[in-house]
């Protein structure tokens, strides 16, 4: 019975490795030799990527809703249909199949999130055991870290863009089948009641869901465009097939680290460090395009976003009655919302100027005033009689 809740939470971090760390974001390091291959422009690439956001966003906004069946069988189902969107890509060579695909996958990756997230923090909680969160939200780096190092090797293989999407189809595939048996049907385990709870409406709660779609705006931008960026600057173009594996083995450690620090200073002071980390990071990946400047762009990046993540889904999570999906829903439509202009603006402002520089400035800007109305979000939560605690 002591393993159970650990099982639980690999379970959890499987999930999220194949619906986040490579259902999401295995498209950055694709995206290079999909778009020399295919050539497609910076602004297709940011629209491909986009509507993966705006699946995500449609997929956040359906997980809010009383859906039927249980919360274990969405889950399955949606990691089921991100594998097959996976395969689907590269099988597909146009642009409609290739934005419906990623259409899809984000609406799956949404569902994979909220559900694997209310599923694993509710019964960790009840096990008393939620310091394993930081294992069930280190799935999205493990995976980013999986998928670079596949496509990395499949490159060194010579293998076509359309080999990348197939190989990371077979390793969700693969994932479907261990959260099955790592996660057990939801009748398994009795659900508790919480009795704190933070109103929705509060001032807080806004400031915080601001903060968060700012975030996702702030960060999206470099992730999707980071290995390209390296690949168009012939000075650091050697570290094509290294950047995104520094990114995922960044993200690792981070949600551990961070979710330390947000029980150590507060859910929203360790939310602005972090968002001004993240800054200078983004910063750099304009202003420093050198090898070092890269490399601190990628750990900053890596060491942040997920974090992030963490923090405003567990601080959700605590400040919520019942079924936390609704509180995580409508951070994640926030967070929806920045991912979707963030790609599209940085991919025309390219095509425009040739330069990544002003979107990335943009995102790094953003990433400040997230941080400024998590401020805002500490001061109203001092002011409640309300407590979010990490560690409960």
């Amino acid at each position: 019975m002591k393993k159970r809740p650990l099982l639980l939470a690999i379970g959890g971090l499987l999930a999220m490795a194949a619906g986040l760390g490579i259902g999401r974001f295995v498209y950055t390091p694709i995206l290079p030799p999909m778009v020399e291959a295919l050539q497609l422009t910076k602004g297709q690439a940011g629209l491909i990527a986009s509507a993966n956001f705006i699946g995500y966003l449609a997929g956040a906004l359906l997980g809010a809703l009383r859906l039927p069946g249980s919360r274990r069988t969405w889950l399955l189902a949606a990691l089921a249909v991100n594998a097959i969107c996976l395969a689907g890509m590269g099988a597909a060579t146009t642009m409609p199949p290739f934005i419906a695909l990623r259409l899809i996958a984000g609406a799956a990756s949404a569902f994979v999130l909220i559900f694997s997230s209310a599923l694993v923090l509710d019964r960790l909680a009840a096990a008393g055991r939620a310091s394993l969160s930081a294992v069930h939200f280190a799935g999205v780096g493990s995976g980013i870290a999986l998928s670079a190092i596949l496509v990395a090797t499949l490159l060194m293989a010579h293998a076509s863009w359309q080999m990348l999407w197939f190989a990371s189809a077979v390793l969700c595939f693969a994932a479907v089948i261990a959260v099955a048996a790592l996660v057990p049907p939801d009748e398994a385990v009795p659900r508790t009641v919480r009795t704190q709870s933070v109103t929705g409406v509060s001032p807080g709660f806004i400031a915080l869901i601001v903060a968060y779609g700012l975030f996702g705006f702030g960060y999206v931008i470099t992730a999707t465009f980071i290995v390209d960026l390296v690949r168009g600057a012939p000075a650091i173009a050697h570290l094509e097939p290294y950047i995104w594996l520094v990114v995922g083995l960044s993200a690792v450690p981070s949600v551990a680290l961070w979710t330390a620090l947000g029980t150590r200073w507060g859910v929203m002071r360790a939310y602005v460090v972090a968002n001004l980390v993240e800054a200078i990071g983004v910063a750099a990946s304009a202003l420093w395009v050198q090898t070092a400047g890269v490399v601190v762009a990628a750990i900053f990046l890596g060491g942040t976003f997920v974090g992030l993540t963490a923090l405003g889904l567990v601080a959700a999570r605590e400040g919520s009655t019942g079924d936390p999906r609704r509180s995580i829903a409508l951070m994640t439509v926030s967070f929806s919302l920045g991912q979707i202009l963030g790609p599209i603006f940085a991919g025309y402002v390219y095509d425009a100027t040739g330069s990544l520089s002003t979107p990335s400035l943009v995102a790094a800007a953003a990433l400040v005033v997230a941080a400024l109305l998590s401020l805002l979000a500490e001061r109203q939560r001092r002011l409640s009689p309300s407590q979010l605690n990490l560690s409960k």
